[in-house]
């Protein structure tokens, strides 16, 4: 069975259309176990009831931006070895090196192709 098969991913973003543009995008590489959230809350609640490979999250985000997740994931024993790939409309410095700091796996700048998003999962998590 193919990666793609097995992989369950967490797509986190407040905007309703970067959330289907990433789902989109994971649905035409064959990625099917999707799970999604508008918030970084919303995103631990439902990671908690149904655990995930990987998660695809947004930096700015009210309440709980993507580093505060991401924080969030690192400093729970069940949660802290997930994949985390940040997206950010600006790829500032500082937010990158913190990233890097709390662990983030990967990060893409937006705007991105679907090709960009699957090169970004499979450095990642390997060959889907």
């Amino acid at each position: 069975m193919a990666l793609r098969d097995q992989i369950r991913i967490m797509v986190v973003d407040d905007m309703s259309t970067s959330r289907g543009l990433i789902t989109q995008a994971l649905d035409s590489m064959g990625i099917r176990q999707v799970g999604i959230a508008s918030d970084g809350p919303g995103a631990l609640g439902a990671i908690e009831k149904t655990p995930v490979h990987l998660v695809i999250s947004d930096y700015n985000m009210p309440g709980m931006d993507g580093l505060q997740l991401l924080h969030s994931l690192r400093t729970n024993p069940k949660t802290k070895g997930l994949g985390f790939i940040l997206i950010t409309g600006r790829a500032d410095k500082e937010i990158i090196d913190t990233g890097r700091k709390l662990g983030m796996n990967n990060f893409l700048k937006k705007p991105f192709t679907p090709q960009e998003l699957r090169a970004c999962i499979e450095a990642v998590v390997g060959r889907l």
